[in-house]
Order: C-alpha cells, then structure tokens, then sequence
C-alpha cells in the first residue's frame, strides 16, 4: 500500500532519506517493514518533491525506484529544506501510470496518500459528485488517491486550513467508505500534516529537522509512531500530535 516520507529543516539533499540511509524509501520500496496486509512490494512507480522557491519541483516515474539510474543523482544535486518522496504499490484493477504516482502538487502543496479506500469507485461517489466537472474531467488518473487529491485541494484553494482540510478529508471518506486505509501527507514546504489512519507512521525531531515516514529510516531511537487515529503536525525543529476527531474550530 505505498510508503512515503516528509523532511521540513535546515536545507539537505533528498538522497539521503530516499536512497542513502539504512532503510531508505529505495530498501522501503521491495523489503517493506510494515505493510500491514497492504501488499509485500512498492514497484509501480514512485515520485519526489523538492522545495525550490516556495515551490514544489517534481520528478516522478511509473517503474520501480530501484530501475531508475537518474533518480539518485538527481536527488543527490539538490538540496532544500523540504521535500516529499513515495514510492507505489497500485491497488488491484488501479493503472498503472506517471500520474498515478505521488505526490501530486499544486500551487505550494505537495500530497501523498499511503493506503486505498474501500468500494472504490462507488463508495466515493457523493464526495465527488461535489467536485466541479473540470476537476473530475482533469484529473491526473483514475485512481483513489487522486480523488482524495481533488477533494482535499479544493479546500485548500477555498482557504481552508490545512490540517482542517487533511483531517476532515479523512473522516468524511472514512463514513463514506468504512475500512480505508488512509495515511495522507501534506505540506506546503512550512507546515507539514500527516495522519495514521490504519497504516504505520512515525516521525523525528532532530537538529532543528523534522521527518515524518511510514516506517522509520534508520534504527536510531528518537522515532516515534504516530499512534492510530492520529496526526502529527510539523515544522522544522518541532511537531504535535492530535487526534482526528478533535476539535479544530479554534485553528488559525
């Protein structure tokens, strides 16, 4: 069911957490930890996100990560103080295609979503029967993940806060479509939200960094999962967990 990984800090290179540590996304991508019955390897594509300007830079392929020769010397000529990486594991009868792949951006947001809802297409049909035509006609593929994309930016472009949004998004798919599975990451290269929502995640606070990931990359011992029915919230050098049903009318 996907792995992904968020780094908000001081400016690094990407390869580190998504080639070069001890249980990088790449070793996340075929000997996963944590898979919780969602599948044994993450083959069908993968993505990454930089922070350049404010602005997400994206590099996305619908092969294994560990096929691609470009992707680490890519990752390892930049740096910058955010970034979002994912590697895939397509659900059954799902493409297999780019556009398929997370994250997904636009404007200042990157999003993943790590896990599948449950009766899709049927059970996700009231929610985006509210969608306008031009963003079901446009989407990137068709897929869960990136209906959940659709419905979670149109809050956004509406000026909705952000871990409202993220959190509100997984509670109403939830009674849509009971049993999902639904880890969502979004960030915007400041603020960082991700829940844990029947799959694994744990996140670190060091050096003035934060990582959040669905399993942790290396064996040190300042991880901390996240625990289910939660979401942790995160800038550099600090984060928060609260519980999804919250009360989040006071955010500003």
């Amino acid at each position: 069911m996907c792995r992904h990984l968020a780094y908000l800090g001081p400016p690094v290179s990407p390869a580190e957490l998504v080639f070069g540590a001890p249980h990088s996304l790449l070793h996340q991508s075929y000997a996963p930890a944590d898979m919780r019955d969602g599948g044994t390897v993450n083959a069908d594509g993968f993505g990454f996100a930089w922070y350049s300007g404010g602005t997400p830079v994206r590099y996305r392929r619908a092969s294994p990560i560990w096929t691609d020769d470009d992707a680490p010397v890519l990752a390892g000529s930049v740096r910058s103080g955010a970034f979002v990486a994912a590697v895939r594991n397509g659900t059954v009868g799902m493409p297999l295609a780019e556009g398929a792949c997370a994250p997904f951006v636009d404007g200042p947001w990157a999003f993943s979503h790590n896990g599948r809802v449950t009766g899709w297409p049927g059970s996700l049909t009231a929610l985006a029967g509210k969608l306008p035509v031009a963003d079901l006609l446009t989407l990137e593929a068709p897929t869960d993940s990136a209906v959940l994309w659709a419905l979670l930016r149109e809050r956004l472009r509406a000026g909705e806060h952000p871990v409202q949004a993220v959190t509100d998004l997984v509670l109403r798919t939830e009674r849509a479509a009971p049993g999902s599975r639904l880890n969502l990451l979004l960030t915007d290269g400041e603020t960082l939200v991700a829940t844990a929502w029947t799959h694994a995640l744990s996140y670190r606070v060091r050096d003035g960094a934060v990582v959040v990931a669905s399993e942790p990359t290396d064996p040190g011992p300042d991880w901390t999962p996240v625990p289910e029915g939660h979401a942790v919230v995160a800038r550099a050098g600090a984060a928060d967990l609260i519980p999804l049903d919250a009360d989040r009318s006071a955010l500003s």
